[in-house]
């Protein structure tokens, strides 16, 4: 009997970590800055990615560089990353090849941030609070390498694993959303105002993740 119980305990702890969680007017908090705490981020993707757009917000008032969002495969540490470089500047790896994106920023403020890319165009862009900015050429032709590890919090230097303390986030992320597709001008709006649809890669309101470290779940006070 007491075998069950702990197979029973087990499996209730396995099935709460690998659940489907809505966090809808939820963020992860990172309070600290650390070279270990971090998101773990759950996807099954199995095919190349030939196109995506990644959505989220991010609420910090770190000055120096950080990591987004980090999606490596066995020997392609940046494969794909989403990374701010300073206030006003964003950038997106495909690939391990970057272009970067200016904008004009408030400081601290909450912002939404898209990303898009398509693989046959090679065009890289960036959307803002809403906003469009200039669009960047970056690896035409090429396939992002599924099977990732997707963490949010660090940045990814090996595949899930050896983060850098400085390059850490700290602050708060939530509406985080992936589509195996480019989004149009008028779906980006609809995500920026709370209405992103189904997104069929990750989905903040059905998302499969596991915390690690000093990160908690609390409620959006920001817009």
């Amino acid at each position: 009997m007491d075998k069950i119980l702990l197979w029973v305990s087990v499996l209730t702890i396995f099935l709460e970590a690998f659940a489907q969680t809505d966090l809808n007017e939820k963020v992860f908090v990172f309070p600290r800055e650390s070279a270990s705490d971090h998101v773990s981020l759950i996807a099954n993707l199995k095919e190349p990615l030939q196109n995506f757009t990644l959505c989220l917000r991010a609420y910090s008032d770190l000055t120096r560089p950080y990591s987004l969002f980090s999606y490596s495969t066995q020997g392609k540490d940046n494969e794909l990353l989403l990374y701010k470089e300073k206030v006003g500047e964003y950038s997106l790896y495909i690939g391990g090849s970057r272009v970067t994106a200016k904008v004009m920023e408030k400081f601290p403020v909450p912002a939404h941030i898209c990303t898009s890319w398509e693989s046959s165009s090679g065009i890289a862009e960036f959307w803002v609070n809403g906003q469009p900015l200039v669009k960047k050429g970056l690896k035409k032709g090429y396939s992002v390498t599924p099977q990732p590890k997707i963490i949010i919090g660090q940045e990814q230097d090996a595949y899930g694993g050896k983060f850098d303390q400085s390059q850490a986030f700290v602050g708060e992320i939530g509406d985080l959303y992936m589509w195996n597709s480019v989004l149009s001008q008028d779906e980006i709006l609809s995500v920026y105002e709370g209405s992103p649809g189904l997104a069929n890669i990750l989905d903040w309101q059905a998302l499969n993740y596991e915390l690690k470290g000093y990160v908690i779940i609390k409620p959006r006070v920001w817009d």
